[in-house]
Order: C-alpha cells, then sequence, then structure tokens
C-alpha cells in the first residue's frame, strides 16, 4: 500500500484499507520524513513550510486517522519517529529540527489524553545511521557571496559523513519492536551511538553556555 502522509485523503484511505482488510489496528509506527540544509535566514519559508508539513503535520494526519481504532484497541501503541536532533538544535538544518522538536510536544501532550484510553505513546529519538535520507536531503541553494556559506557546507558534510559511517538501522528497527511489545512502553526511547547519545542526558545536566560549547565541535560549527 501507499501512503502519501502530505495528503488527508491519501492518509484516511490508507488507515481505512488497513481496517477494512483486517478489522482492526493495534499499531502505528509513523516514521515518513526528509531533511532540508542550508542557513534558517536564506531556507525559502515554502520550503521550510513543506519540512513541516511532512515531518510534523503528516505524523500528525496518521495518528488522527488511526486514533479511533488505535483507541478501540484498548491497548493501542503508536510510535512517533522523532530524532536527537529534535533534542539538540542541528546547526543549518533549523527546520528538520524545528518539525522534530514539534512532535516531541505534541507526542507528550497526546499521550496524556490517550492514556485513559490505555494508547501507549512513544518517541523514538535515532541518531546517525546508514540510510537514504542522506541522499535525499533537500540542499537550500548557496550564493557565493553568502556569509554563511562555509560554516554551512562545513557542517553539513560533517553531518553527512557522520550518517554515512552510522549504524546499521536495523537497530532502530529492534528498538520499535521493542517498543510495540512491551507492556509499559517509554515516552521516550533513542538510539544510536553512545557518544551522540550522551548528548541528551549532557544537555539537561550542564548549564547551557557548557553544553554549547561541548557541542559545537560534533555538529560541525
Amino acid at each position: 500500500m501507499v501512503m502519501d502522509v502530505d495528503d488527508d485523503a491519501s492518509v484516511q484511505a490508507g488507515v481505512s484499507a488497513v481496517i477494512e482488510r483486517h478489522g482492526r489496528l493495534d499499531a502505528v509506527v509513523a516514521c515518513a520524513g526528509w531533511g532540508l540544509a542550508g542557513a534558517a535566514e536564506h531556507t525559502p519559508i515554502d520550503r521550510a513550510k513543506a519540512q513541516i508539513e511532512t515531518n510534523f503535520w503528516g505524523a500528525v494526519r496518521v495518528a488522527q486517522a488511526a486514533m479511533p481504532a488505535l483507541r478501540s484497541s484498548g491497548n493501542g501503541r503508536l510510535v512517533l519517529m522523532s530524532s536527537i536532533g529534535g533534542v539538540i538544535g542541528i546547526p543549518f538544518q533549523a527546520f528538520y529540527s524545528a518539525s522534530k522538536f514539534a512532535l516531541e510536544g505534541y507526542a507528550e501532550s497526546l499521550a496524556y489524553e490517550v492514556e485513559p484510553f490505555g494508547l501507549k505513546v512513544t518517541l523514538v529519538q535515532p541518531g546517525n545511521f546508514r540510510t537514504g535520507f542522506t541522499d535525499a536531503r533537500e540542499d537550500v541553494a548557496v550564493r557565493s557571496d553568502d556569509p554563511y556559506a562555509t560554516a554551512a557546507n562545513r557542517a553539513v558534510s560533517k553531518m553527512a559523513d557522520d550518517e554515512q559511517r552510522g549504524d546499521d538501522p536495523s537497530q532502530v528497527a529492534e528498538v520499535v519492536a521493542k517498543v510495540l511489545h512491551a507492556r509499559r512502553p517509554p515516552r521516550r526511547v533513542s538510539v544510536g551511538r553512545a557518544d551522540e547519545r550522551v548528548g541528551l542526558l549532557a544537555r539537561r545536566l550542564l548549564p547551557w553556555r557548557l553544553f554549547e560549547r561541548a557541542a559545537r565541535s560534533s555538529l560541525g560549527v
């Protein structure tokens, strides 16, 4: 089946088809997304909107369409694919991070609402993995006189290199499977290399200036 998460009718048709075929819906993993790289100042608003349309509103569409069936199951599972970049802002990928930050807030709020119906919501936060995400990333055009050009190229190249040297994405699938079968699934679970995941803890514990100073080199800035 094909579902376009940017399209209301496509999402409704996809969810309806699953229920019609199987008679129920117990779990949904919303993981459609893509990346947009470039200086925030020079990112066209229409491309920024397109980024958030898929990464955030696409997940919301799927969740809303699936919610009645997930509630009816009495033990539904909704897994939303966030990112470490949904907790730690990524320079020159501001609107990717914005879409994932939004997803984090939406999922946390939603979880309170659906808990009485036995529906559990989990955010999975991957680090860098070897997938088609890198090649599919859309780059904002950079002018030769762009004051951000050097820093943007360095940061995006560093990110792409980290992704291509990342772990096998089957690790993410394994984490998702554990969440779906867990009696008490966590609200959030990160997956990836330890040096990436430690940033989540450091962000909570370190003073902001110290955290940013430590994070700059790992983020290519």
